[in-house]
């Protein structure tokens, strides 16, 4: 398998080079061989891809995953078609000059306001944002800062941030054992999620730090009022590559790419049919032709070191996002009140009791059945999204 990681990944890296898809087939159909060996030595009930799915989120399985996307495909394509008739959100404003030194000082206010622990972590700058943590008390996060866009670096912070706000509240004193370690990758996700999206592209946020940002960007933003702000930091556009895409289009890239993963392992396609499976349903669902493989099926490294089951993490932590916030409002009626003062002091609170405390206790649906009541519904998500874009769109 090792070998094959070696191969596969150089062989992708060059494929990118080319920009075609073909130099990078066999070291990946080789790789994805041994991956269906894998789910076979760790054995699984029902489909094979279970086996693969478990190593990010334990218990998570194709049923599952299966029967959330099956709900949420027809809702979101229906409200993306409802968005394309309407009249598109000006967010050129986000497009100007901004001073990295700047931006850098605008995130680190951000951080403190999220209570990230300067005494147990540090941010520092890297080509692609991520957190890496030792233990509890030593978290470090990482952004980038594009010159030319604003949010590059904003909304960075404000995801990495929530997965170090999950790792610096997990239990020190279990330390090496199962109760400080989170609980998946979706609920990683989620925390993330809930802080980039939930709270950081939500209104009540920036009613507290529109202020704080024309102190920072007094030129950029003059003339641009909060409506118009909020309006553009939520725009809503089809896109070709997965990192850049918005709330809604993101999981059609998700969901693309797990049922290619799903149907490579359990052998429905082979490695050879991805560009054409991959072209074919970006058109279907997001309506754009893709140009070439390398802003295509190329553009993650996720295959090319064997990362088969990951994806659709990505996807659930932001219904799980979605539905711990509606939970925490239920709770809490206040808190968009709170949040627009600059206080999210309840908000973390809340996250420590139901989330951080419990490490890795329960599975993720275990823990969102008692954070929530309920197990993971994507309807809450909908209701996030259909309330939201309503405001914006008017749909």
């Amino acid at each position: 398998m090792s070998e094959a990681v070696n191969k596969s990944f150089h062989a992708w890296i060059q494929a990118r080079k080319d920009n075609a898809f073909a130099g990078f087939e066999q070291p990946l159909d080789a790789l994805i061989q041994f991956k269906k060996q894998e789910a076979d030595l760790l054995g699984y009930e029902q489909h094979p891809y279970n086996a693969l799915m478990n190593d990010y989120d334990k218990g998570l399985t194709v049923e599952i995953v299966d029967r959330v996307f099956a709900d949420l495909k027809p809702q979101l394509s229906a409200l993306l078609e409802k968005i394309k008739n309407k009249k598109q959100v000006d967010n050129a404003f986000l497009h100007q000059h901004f001073n990295k030194d700047q931006q850098w000082l605008f995130g680190i206010e951000i951080l403190k306001q999220m209570h990230f622990d300067f005494e147990a972590g540090r941010q520092d700058i890297s080509e692609h944002p991520f957190t890496i943590n030792f233990n509890s008390n030593d978290v470090r996060i990482t952004t980038r800062i594009d010159e030319n866009d604003f949010g590059n670096m904003t909304w960075s912070c404000l995801h990495e941030g929530g997965h170090a706000l999950y790792e610096q509240g997990l239990p020190s004193e279990e330390y090496g054992l199962p109760l400080s370690e989170y609980c998946s990758l979706s609920i990683h996700e989620s925390q993330s999620r809930l802080w980039e999206n939930g709270v950081g592209r939500g209104m009540a946020f920036w009613k507290h730090n529109y202020a704080l940002l024309n102190k920072f960007f007094p030129e950029q933003f003059k003339g641009i009022e909060i409506a118009q702000f909020y309006k553009g930091i939520n725009k809503v556009q089809p896109s070709l590559i997965r990192t850049e895409a918005d709330e809604i289009t993101y999981h059609f890239h998700v969901m693309i790419r797990y049922d290619i993963e799903k149907m490579l392992i359990e052998g429905s396609i082979k490695t050879k049919d991805i560009p054409a499976y991959w072209n074919e349903h970006y058109e279907k669902y997001l309506g754009i032709k893709v140009p070439d493989d390398k802003s295509g099926c190329l553009q993650d490294v996720h295959w090319s070191h064997g990362s088969c089951g990951y994806f659709a993490t990505y996807s659930l932590g932001s219904l799980y996002a979605a539905q711990l916030y509606a939970a925490i409002c239920r709770e809490n009626p206040q808190l968009e009140k709170e949040l627009a003062a600059g206080n999210n002091r309840n908000l973390l609170a809340w996250l420590q009791q139901q989330i951080y405390r419990h490490g890795r206790y329960y599975t993720s649906e275990e823990l969102c059945s008692r954070a929530t009541g309920e197990t993971l519904n994507s309807k809450y998500f909908m209701d996030y999204a259909g309330k939201k874009y309503n405001d914006i769109y008017a749909v």
